[in-house]
């Protein structure tokens, strides 16, 4: 299986305070890996956890999850968390999605990318579209839409955001590091 899911890794109450503690917090526009902007590609904000206080707990939980999947799933040869979890925003009156594509590219860090987590901060209900979609093989995969729910599968698997077409869509993301795979 190249997705491992945890439905209740995060309660409704833990997403939403997530979201209320970077609310005050500036928005970055998405860039690609190279620090490239493609608005056809990928329409998203950002906020990176490391700008935002009081959220230790959430990479603590973070880790405990990478670690737990990789253990059970995967056995990847992991060694860190080399950058800071991300929060991305995907707002229907702008199109937000993000197409097919890995989340391992060319640089220092993106290059050591091993397992990627993704956590759906934002109850369904409050908007349409904005499926995260992963791709293993030749079947596409739709991860849970559940608030608090957690997607870790293997950042060389293709997947995609889905166009939000109502509402507003939060997601956490983050990654984590090893030497390269051979």
């Amino acid at each position: 299986m190249a997705v491992h899911s945890v439905t209740d890794a995060f309660s409704t109450g833990e997403c939403d305070h997530i979201v209320a503690s970077i609310a005050d917090t500036p928005t970055d526009n998405a860039l690609l890996v190279g620090r490239n902007r493609d608005h056809n590609l990928r329409d998203a904000e950002l906020v990176w956890m490391d700008d935002v206080e009081d959220l230790n707990w959430v990479m603590t939980r973070l880790i405990e999850l990478v670690r737990h999947s990789n253990k059970h799933q995967f056995d990847f040869d992991l060694r860190e968390f080399a950058e800071s979890p991300q929060v991305a925003g995907y707002d229907a009156t702008k199109g937000g999605h993000f197409g097919w594509h890995s989340d391992i590219g060319h640089g220092r860090v993106a290059g050591k990318r091993k397992l990627t987590l993704v956590l759906q901060l934002t109850n369904p209900d409050t908007y349409d579209g904005g499926d995260l979609e992963i791709m293993p093989g030749s079947h596409i995969l739709s991860a849970s839409r559940s608030q608090g729910s957690v997607s870790v599968f293997p950042s060389f698997v293709l997947h995609q955001v889905t166009p939000v077409k109502r509402g507003f869509r939060r997601s956490l993301t983050v990654w984590a590091h090893g030497p390269p795979f051979r």
